[in-house]
């Protein structure tokens, strides 16, 4: 409707395109404002013309051209131009379109192929709830791109590969043991490597020892390799058991270390490109008049470095998967270093660094207080999403104590919580975690949503009525039933907007504004006692709702029971 619009009011203006309207066309705050408002001001100022006058002129034009066969008013007021659609061809022209196979997919990606690189926890590391974020906004970007019918290639790029392996051999030699890394797993790793960096503070000899052992490793030493080996086979076991309760899987699972022996081209290509510098014994690419620290290749040792092996991944994955895009979804703090990486494609003369995009996410935190591996100072992703589980089990049991497989509802409200609550908001804000408005079933949260769907689910059931029915839109005739509609034609429109912009938060927010928009519907409009005909349009909606929430949430990566 929006672009129907555009095009009616471009018609009658000079100097303006069909898409600079559709830009500035509103949707007011209330119906009562219409349904669709173009405020005339930037046109006025396109035009040399006054806003007001511009508004009543294009309601004369445009009244005279519509005739009221979409609008059944137009008004300018005070340089506002407000459009009232004709209800019931437009709740025909959207419910007909909802109703159809792939309502919200639109196939703009096929044939092309989008590269992911997202999750990529460190190895010997705890899964911290701080990398909770780049898996779920990775996940969700990975199924919304899918859905546009893009091929999404899922690159989990795991950090195992650096100095912190120098690190974590130098302490597994000093403080620990086979049989207690064998006993406790990834918890003793994780001890041992904040001792480290607790005992490197009063003897900085340790930092050289660890450089030393890194290497080591980079020259194929066999007992620095076995024990990199066998950190990485304990935390893969940790690493999985997070990703089975959030429902994420990868394509590759292709590390840093995979890139190791491909950085030697890299540098030689640098160099013959006459790119490459040495610097106090280090080999580097200067960015100065771009305003960037210089690139670090390689270090004095000539072992590779993050920089290296990220633009080793980026070439091997342009040859390996013709990436049309590649996304790397990692933290705010990282914003350097992928700008450092992308200008060095970009002087190394290959077009395709325009399509590297850095899709930076904020910090995470628990009543403040920032989150860090190196101070301990940590939550468990495993441990937050039991309690989370645990929690949701907890409320079932007071509020509906009787329901079935209690323990697998608990598991998709519990988990489906914590996505949620992460992906409400903008990625770029930090996310301060409160379990209070984690399991809100009341507020903007994923248990009130799911509910939301159980609920409608419910009365399909009551009714004995097929999820999705036929809909006669001339008996909609509810306001409540007006305003639904109208938030289902956001569907499609949302599903795109949150591509374009990197941000499954859109999505988040459309799926609270829909759940509002049914209850609203449920409350108003009697739908089981109904006279018959209405009964089953009202049905209809019902079903219709329920599929699109179901697939709205299937989006965030969140399963909804259908009880709770």
């Amino acid at each position: 409707m929006k672009k129907k619009i555009s095009a009616k009011i471009a018609n009658h203006v000079e100097n303006i395109t069909v898409d600079e309207i559709y830009d500035l066309l509103e949707i007011p705050p209330t119906t009562e404002m219409g349904d669709f408002s173009l405020p005339c001001f930037t046109v006025a100022k396109k035009i040399r013309k006054d806003p007001v006058q511009i508004a009543m002129e294009l309601k004369e034009q445009m009244e005279a051209a519509d005739n009221g066969a979409e609008f059944i008013r137009i008004e300018a007021v005070n340089g506002y131009l407000n459009f009232y659609l004709n209800r019931k061809e437009y709740m025909k022209d959207i419910l007909s379109l909802a109703m159809q196979d792939g309502y919200g997919t639109d196939m703009e990606g096929a044939g092309k192929v989008i590269c992911m690189d997202y999750s990529s926890p460190n190895i010997a590391k705890n899964f911290h709830v701080g990398h909770l974020r780049t898996t779920i906004i990775g996940n969700s970007l990975y199924k919304i791109y899918a859905k546009l019918g893009y091929q999404v290639v899922r690159i989990n790029h795991l950090g195992d590969w650096g100095t912190q392996f120098g690190k974590l051999i130098v302490a597994y030699q000093k403080w620990s043991s086979r049989d207690q890394v064998e006993a406790k797993g990834i918890e003793e790793l994780l001890r041992i490597y904040v001792l480290f960096n607790i005992e490197a503070e009063k003897e900085p000899a340790l930092n050289d020892e660890a450089r030393a052992w890194f290497a080591k490793m980079e020259k194929g030493n066999r007992e620095a390799l076995a024990l990199w080996e066998w950190f990485k086979e304990i935390s893969m076991v940790d690493y999985a058991r997070v990703y089975q309760l959030l429902g994420v899987d990868f394509d590759f699972y292709i590390g840093e270390s995979f890139y190791m022996d491909q950085v030697p081209a890299v540098s030689a290509e640098l160099e013959q490109k006459g790119l490459l510098q040495e610097s106090e014994g280090t080999n580097i690419v200067p960015l100065e008049q771009y305003h960037m620290p210089p690139c670090l290749i390689t270090k004095k040792d000539g072992s590779s470095i993050y920089h290296s092996r990220d633009l080793a991944a980026a070439l091997y994955r342009r040859k390996e998967y013709h990436f049309d895009k590649c996304l790397y979804v990692t933290g705010m703090e990282q914003k350097l270093h992928f700008a450092q990486v992308f200008k060095v494609i970009e002087l190394m003369g290959y077009e395709w660094y325009e399509n590297l995009v850095h899709i930076p996410y904020g910090l995470v935190s628990l009543e403040g207080a920032k989150l860090s591996t190196r101070t301990g100072n940590i939550i468990y992703a495993e441990d937050i999403l039991k309690e989370a589980i645990k929690r949701s089990l907890e409320i079932i049991e007071q509020k509906n104590p009787d329901l079935p497989e209690k323990e697998k509802t608990a598991e998709k409200v519990g988990v489906g919580a914590i996505i949620f609550h992460d992906l409400y908001n903008q990625r770029i804000k930090n996310v301060s975690f409160s379990w209070e408005n984690v399991l809100n079933f009341d507020g903007a949260s994923g248990p009130y949503v799911q509910y939301t769907y159980a609920r409608a689910g419910s009365i399909l059931r009551k009714a004995k009525a097929d999820s999705l029915t036929a809909i006669d839109a001339e008996l909609l005739t509810a306001q409540a039933e007006y305003e639904l509609v109208k938030v289902i034609a956001l569907y499609p429109g949302k599903v795109k907007e949150a591509a374009e912009r990197y941000e499954p938060f859109i999505l988040a927010r459309y799926g609270v504004e829909l759940a509002a928009a049914f209850n609203k519907f449920y409350q108003d409009c009697p739908i089981l006692t109904a006279e018959d005909g209405v009964k089953a349009a009202r049905l209809g909606l019902t079903g219709l709702v329920q599929k699109l929430i179901r697939e709205t949430m299937d989006l965030l990566g969140i399963e909804c029971p259908e009880a709770m």
